[in-house]
């Protein structure tokens, strides 16, 4: 028997690997605690607004996940404590969580804190390629409690035409961004 709507679950020093596509992942309540999140194949589009993460640690590859409690939700998700400076994030967001309670991936990944507060400021940056009119402008269109935004300039420069090297330049004249 799993557990009930209830009693959802409720994991303590764990190791969860992970091997599906989002579809097949589900965590309707669980609260994981003390626990390593390894995606052993990239985790792509999924929502852990319906989970709880206390000091976790991400290993492997996240791309377009949201973390936190998602405004429009009536169940609700948090983060607070987790570890991500092992996993390689892109276009992932921490919405409604206390952003400073978070260790974020280090470089070739970014941070970029408070973006839809912020849109109109980072989509003015000169940045290369085709960033600034596509994606910072996409950001007045996250929750205005979207905490931060990370992103692999890697991967972020082969879809908008430019070099991570490029893309530092502009990172480094900005404040509200750890790389």
């Amino acid at each position: 028997r799993g557990p009930s709507r209830r009693h959802p679950a409720l994991l303590r020093h764990c190791t969860l690997v992970l091997r599906v596509p989002a579809a097949r992942l589900h965590i309707n309540g669980a609260t994981f605690i003390d626990c390593a999140i390894e995606a052993r194949r990239e985790l792509k589009n999924f929502r852990w607004y319906k989970g709880h993460l206390k000091r976790c640690q991400f290993l492997g590859r996240f791309t377009g996940n949201d973390f936190g409690s998602w405004p429009t939700m009536m169940t609700e998700g948090s983060i607070v404590d987790c570890d991500f400076t092992q996993a390689h994030v892109d276009q992932t967001r921490y919405v409604g969580c206390e952003g400073s309670t978070l260790r974020f991936p280090p470089w070739p990944c970014f941070t970029i804190f408070e973006p839809a507060r912020r849109w109109r400021e980072l989509s003015a940056l000169p940045w290369p390629g085709d960033i600034g009119s596509i994606v910072m402008e996409g950001c007045a269109e996250d929750p205005p409690s979207t905490v931060a935004l990370t992103y692999s300039a890697a991967e972020l420069a082969k879809r908008h035409g430019t070099t991570p090297e490029a893309i530092r330049v502009v990172l480094e004249k900005l404040d509200g961004v750890y790389y």
